[in-house]
């Protein structure tokens, strides 16, 4: 959930934009589409940097993927209505530090991990991170701790135990630590980005973002034009689909939903995206997570579950809370 600016009365309200009131069927429709197609996609990413396998590094494909994405959210700028921006100092470098964490870290990790376990064991172990924002939020947010964040993360943690007891070869411990080290860095990430949206709106974070993670990795720009002489045009097309669908479409569907839906609810079209990735990675590459996979993974996903349940009175109590500072 997204942290507005606030108003005069001193209460800092959970979502940056409300849905608008009396949404009818179509409107419904509409915000279902683009959530499913956000997840769609997002899905589709761990697959298609499996697909690519070695044929790009993990820095290089994460450069020409925001590249790519950036391009993409350029082209959309005068689509969109004008939007009058204020970026302050603040703004920017809180943009630029989740773009540095989130964007470029989490790609990188995300990549590397995939050269050692399969699209379906990625998902699963990535889909931590809303559990982890959940302990960021209850310790730096001062949102405490319930009986339900401590028993999810419990479930959550003993899921992932299981998925490493997996790892028995000696390349496969290395992606699973790849991948949480993805988790954490996406977790991180999105609590910088709550922050951000304080400052600026949802696509031009997003937009920057892009932008300043590219910037950040164009060191890898002389290895990247190395590997794309020898890559398979299919490996090539596969980064460009990465940069224009599961960043760019994905994330503005995401944020077109999110405008018109209540966060909370929306976040939980999430825990689909592991299933969905389980699905795509056996239909397209004949990969299926091992059996300690998928079950360490159930109990990741329904760790998570449990640590968001939360109360009527609790989640009034969040949406209400004093603004600190």
């Amino acid at each position: 959930m997204y942290r507005g600016a606030g108003d005069d009365t001193g209460v800092t309200p959970l979502i940056e934009t409300a849905r608008p009131a009396g949404a009818g069927k179509t409107d419904l429709a509409k915000i279902a589409a683009a959530a499913g197609l956000a997840v769609v996609l997002w899905a589709s990413s761990f697959v298609a940097i499996r697909g690519i396998g070695h044929a790009l590094s993990p820095g290089p494909l994460a450069l020409l993927r925001l590249g790519v994405a950036a391009v993409t959210l350029t082209a959309l700028l005068p689509a969109r209505r004008p939007v009058h921006v204020r970026l302050s100092r603040k703004a920017f470098l809180l943009i630029a530090a989740y773009a540095v964490v989130w964007l470029a870290g989490y790609t990188v990790a995300l990549n590397a991990g995939e050269h050692h376990v399969d699209a379906g064991t990625a998902a699963l172990l990535v889909n931590l991170a809303p559990l982890l924002v959940a302990v960021a939020a209850g310790k730096l947010l001062g949102e405490g701790f319930s009986r339900s964040l401590i028993v999810g993360s419990l479930v959550a943690l003993s899921g992932a135990a299981v998925i490493a007891t997996a790892a028995t070869t000696q390349r496969d411990w290395a992606g699973v630590l790849l991948c949480l080290l993805a988790a954490a860095l996406y977790a991180a990430g999105v609590m910088i980005q709550k922050v951000a949206l304080r400052h600026v709106d949802g696509f031009t974070a997003i937009w920057l973002g892009c932008v300043v993670a590219t910037v950040v990795l164009l060191p890898w720009a002389p290895q990247l034009v190395g590997e794309l002489q020898t890559a398979s045009a299919p490996a090539v097309l596969s980064a460009v689909y990465l940069g224009v669908f599961p960043t760019a479409i994905g994330f503005t569907a995401w944020a077109y939903a999110l405008r018109r839906m209540d966060a909370g609810r929306l976040s939980a079209v999430t825990y689909a995206v592991p299933a969905a990735s389980v699905l795509l990675s056996w239909l397209l590459l004949a990969e299926i997570p091992t059996a300690y996979g998928l079950v360490g993974g159930a109990l990741c996903l329904i760790g998570v579950a449990i640590s968001r349940r939360t109360t009527h009175n609790s989640a009034a109590t969040r949406t209400t809370a004093p603004r600190r500072g």
